[in-house]
């Protein structure tokens, strides 16, 4: 090994002695070759480091020796790229770590502010509110940028210097008489959103009082009238100088032709002669004053009879019932349908009579016909209006005839109603006063009725004026007229029948006049 290593070492020493920038290369070769059988490592590197890097910064305008590194190429191909390029060295390592970064998708800018509208106008100023846009992007919104221009200008300036979060600005120090374009933009690290912008410019001066509509209670649900009916209708409003008020339905202008309006400085009116339904929807009135607003709906329903209903038929006839279809009007007035009203006729009398009102399905069952006679039926449809103008009439008619029924009247069982008496309400002990009649009473059931017979002390009261016994319904009652002290003791009421009997006792007490 260093034997074969010893040539290389010689030939590059006629080098060192031409170009000292030589040989410092060729020594840091040979101990890295070395540094694996040799222990002779520690002075090698330190002539790696400190030379390599001084020397070829000392010479870097040396480029007609480059013929010196093509000789020694013929020799070892290693020593002339550390010769001609020393740098080269500490470079190669990091050469392969770097890769090739990948390049991450841009992030979308956040959504435009939604309902941007003037708040308040004054001499000097005016203020804006808006809603935060729907999609924030995933950087987050860092604020808001408001922007102003002249009327007749392109020059946007930015009022704000930087970003806020609030959706309410007041802009101030502005000219009165100054017509203003806005616009506000929603900013995040991604970028800034499409911004939002007043149709109209804004007028710089104040405002005495906001517009403000006042609609009428009956006009906030939706105001219905019949065709051929006249709408006249009155909405009154308010706002400082005169407000412009403006009509549209479904966002175009109105047909002057059949809709008229009149505005007036407080209210303004909504007037056609003769309705009909194509005049039926939703109107949007528009008061504003320069840029403030306010907006409200009128929602107009015109309606009419409804059609009749239709293939009405007779599905079935059984014993006293009929059973009848029919399916919806082809026109329902435009309204909803809210029933059907169901008649018949008989054949001998030519009239109809009303058997359903207000039915809500398409179908329906009519019961107690009289047998032998013959019936036709129709059936109205219903809305808002009314009842349709004609009727649908069924093709058929039911023929009730009579059936042979043979009677069998339902065999019950026969119950033994046989009981013995039995007390459902017992004796209670009394008190009474001397002198003052007073009752007792009990209740018993039993069958065949049973005897009552009444006992004081048991022995038993028999005919005695001071005592009358009663019994109604089985409610049994003793009355004791004018009780003395000796009238006081226990009082049995006894029931007695062929089946049993029973009784039940009470104290009573007579006490002395107070």
């Amino acid at each position: 090994m260093t034997g074969k290593t010893a040539p290389p070492a010689k030939k590059p020493a006629p080098a060192v002695a031409k170009k000292k920038a030589v040989p410092p290369p060729k020594e840091e070769t040979t101990p890295k070759e070395e540094a694996a059988p040799k222990e002779e490592a520690a002075p090698a590197p330190a002539t790696e480091e400190p030379p390599a890097p001084e020397h070829p910064l000392e010479q870097p305008p040396v480029p007609r020796d480059e013929s010196a590194p093509i000789p020694k190429e013929a020799g070892a191909e290693e020593t002339p790229m550390p010769a001609e390029g020393s740098p080269a060295p500490p470079a190669e390592p990091p050469a392969p770590a770097p890769e090739p970064k990948v390049e991450k998708p841009k992030e979308e800018p956040p959504s435009c502010p939604l309902s941007l509208a003037v708040e308040e106008v004054s001499e000097n100023s005016f203020t804006l509110t808006w809603k935060a846009p729907e999609q924030m992007g995933r950087a987050g919104l860092d604020g808001y940028v408001v922007e102003i221009c002249k009327d007749g200008s392109s020059d946007w300036k930015a009022v704000n210097q930087e970003p806020f979060l609030s959706t309410r600005y007041t802009i101030p120090n502005l000219s009165s008489g100054d017509k203003i374009h806005v616009r506000v933009m929603a900013v995040s690290a991604s970028g800034a959103s499409v911004p939002a912008t007043l149709e109209q410019p804004v007028l710089i001066r104040e405002i005495l009082q906001l517009p403000k509509i006042r609609m009428p209670r009956h006009l906030r649900e939706t105001y219905i009238r019949r065709v051929g009916d006249a709408v006249n209708i009155m909405i009154p409003f308010q706002g400082k100088p005169q407000p412009e008020v403006t009509w549209t339905k479904g966002g175009q202008p109105l047909d002057t032709n059949r809709i008229n309006i009149r505005n007036t400085a407080r209210d303004t009116i909504f007037y056609i002669r003769q309705a009909q339904r194509g005049d039926s929807g939703k109107y949007e009135l528009t008061v504003h004053i320069n840029g403030a607003e306010d907006k409200a709906t009128l929602d107009i329903q015109v309606v009419e009879p409804p059609g009749p209903p239709q293939n009405l038929k007779l599905v079935d006839v059984w014993g006293f019932n009929v059973a009848l279809e029919w399916t919806p009007p082809a026109d329902n007035g435009n309204s909803d349908i809210k029933g059907y009203r169901v008649q018949k006729s008989d054949k001998k009398s030519g009239k109809w009579f009303t058997v359903l009102e207000r039915c809500t399905r398409t179908s329906c069952t009519i019961s107690d016909l009289i047998i032998g006679n013959t019936y036709s039926f129709r059936v109205f449809s219903e809305n808002i209006c009314g009842l349709s103008d004609s009727a649908a009439v069924a093709s058929g008619v039911a023929c009730i005839e009579k059936t042979k029924t043979t009677y069998q009247p339902e065999k019950i069982p026969q119950r033994d109603m046989m009981e013995p008496p039995k007390f459902t309400q017992p004796l209670t002990d009394r008190a009474t006063t001397r002198g003052y009649s007073t009752h007792l009473f009990c209740s018993v059931r039993g069958f065949p009725q049973p005897k009552i017979i009444w006992l004081k002390n048991q022995m038993e009261i028999r005919e005695d004026p001071k005592y009358i016994a009663l019994i109604d319904q089985g409610v049994c009652s003793l009355e004791i007229r004018k009780p003395g002290p000796f009238d006081g003791g226990v009082y049995t009421c006894k029931a007695v029948n062929p089946l049993g009997e029973a009784s039940v006792d009470c104290r009573l007490d007579v006490k002395g006049e107070i």
